[in-house]
């Protein structure tokens, strides 16, 4: 089985994209996925953050996880800028050993080119199948255009999240 993933060009500065994944209290705007992430601003390696996850069903759940990587946009020598955000889950079936499930969401922009935006989880586990591997990669996919639109609109203007 495949681990749920999701990519995405953007026609944004890295720095652009990567405030917008770090201004977790604005997710509601724009994220079609997760309406809400809570942790404490500025988010930080070891903090909590519930996110508040959107099916396309309609359906809602709160997932716990922990911040465990942001890496600020850092530039190679050869001018190739990337950053990192990571989570781990943290609900009752990672406890128990039965689905553990790490999220990275990694930007990568070349000199001149758009920022490229990709996303996936590292599922592990006896019962990861019951975590619905599909319809996450959809939420991955719904998050990544959600991430496009808000990066590319005009400045000043918000799109609102589309399902």
């Amino acid at each position: 089985m495949e681990d749920p993933s999701a990519r995405i060009e953007i026609e944004a500065p890295l720095e652009q994209v990567w405030a917008i994944m770090l201004d977790t209290e604005r997710y509601g705007e724009w994220n079609p996925f997760v309406e809400r992430a809570e942790t404490a601003q500025p988010p930080a390696v070891g903090n909590p953050i519930v996110l508040h996850v959107v099916w396309a069903n309609g359906r809602r759940t709160r997932s716990p996880e922990r911040i465990t990587a942001l890496q600020g946009p850092t530039t190679s020598a050869d001018g190739t800028t990337t950053a990192r955000m990571s989570y781990a889950y943290e609900g009752w079936p990672s406890r128990l050993g039965l689905v553990r499930g790490v999220r990275h969401q990694v930007l990568t922009q070349r000199p001149g080119g758009p920022t490229s935006y990709e996303t996936v989880e590292e599922f592990r586990g006896p019962l990861v199948r019951l975590a619905g591997p599909a319809r996450v990669a959809d939420g991955f996919r719904r998050h990544a255009e959600g991430l496009k639109r808000r990066a590319e609109a005009p400045a000043g203007r918000t799109s609102p999240p589309e399902g």
